[in-house]
């Protein structure tokens, strides 16, 4: 049996990528792009985490990480200090221009929810989540 699982997710997130960096150009939000924000939601769920935590959370490598966060530091969307529990390890944490941000990504993100889910019922939408849950775990657990 054929099958092209892989390369739909890539699709989809390529263009799915696209489509969220230009909804964020429709509505005149400049302050990130979608991969930042991808990096802002994990930190809006907790911030004050390692670069390592932040990698494992966005599933970015630690070197496109660092780069990343050096232009949300330039830009005033984060703030990096030492770890009181170990000084070798810096803690990322959000500014108070990155915390005003989150209502404007969540509007957003719904707005991608509902266009990825268009035509979808609740519970096709609670299978294929389940689904998409499952072949994360198969490729991290190998």
């Amino acid at each position: 049996m054929e099958t092209k699982g892989g390369f739909l997710i890539s699709r989809i997130k390529q263009v799915g990528g696209r489509r969220f960096d230009r909804m964020l150009a429709q509505a005149d939000i400049d302050a990130f792009n979608g991969a930042q924000g991808r990096i802002l939601y994990v930190l809006w769920q907790g911030d004050g985490i390692s670069i390592s935590q932040l990698s494992s959370q966005t599933s970015l490598a630690n070197t496109t990480l660092t780069s990343m966060l050096d232009r949300m530091e330039a830009s005033g969307l984060i703030r990096r200090e030492p770890s009181p529990r170990d000084r070798r390890q810096q803690l990322i944490r959000l500014t108070d221009r990155a915390l005003a941000l989150r209502k404007d990504y969540d509007r957003i993100s719904q707005q991608m929810n509902e266009l990825y889910y268009l035509g979808f019922t609740q519970e096709e939408v609670r299978q294929f989540e389940g689904y998409l849950q499952r072949v994360l775990d198969n490729l991290e657990g190998s």
